[in-house]
């Protein structure tokens, strides 16, 4: 899925757990954050030819930052040096991975073994413009609630 797409993803799952979240100001910016954390690889290795990169390139490499495994990992992390923070970035990051999990392309859930999890929409299709729309209109419906 593009960038569009899981930038919306991380705002709708935002704004619908926000309402459960003690620190709403910390919740909300790292759920964003982390949903966007799956697709660093593919944003940094293009762009350069570091050699410090050049595991960024290799295809495996995107299968490791797509899983649960890393997900889980990260999150512990995170939860064990600010607790604050555990369950929104884990919230945010295995979002991107459920979504990414739809797409033809799919995601090796639980790398390092190799069974892939691939759903059927094909990223910039027609099916994926919908579920902008609709993730679109959901976010709207869920600002107009807390606001009104």
């Amino acid at each position: 899925m593009f960038k569009k797409v899981h930038l919306l993803i991380g705002l709708f799952v935002a704004f619908y757990f926000l309402p459960a979240a003690n620190n709403k100001l910390i919740f909300f910016p790292i759920v964003l954050l982390a949903s966007m954390i799956p697709d660093l690889d593919a944003v940094l290795a293009p762009k350069r030819d570091f050699r410090i990169l050049n595991p960024l390139k290799n295809p495996t490499y995107k299968d490791f930052m797509h899983s649960y495994t890393l997900c889980i990992v990260l999150s512990v992390i995170v939860a064990i040096f600010l607790p604050i923070l555990g369950l929104p970035f884990f919230i945010g990051y295995s979002t991107h991975l459920f979504f990414d999990s739809l797409t033809v392309v799919g995601i090796i859930p639980f790398w390092p073994f190799k069974s892939r999890m691939e759903g059927f929409i094909i990223p910039g299709s027609k099916t994926e413009k919908a579920i902008e729309v609709v993730l679109g209109i959901f976010i709207v419906m869920l600002i107009l609630r807390y606001l009104f």
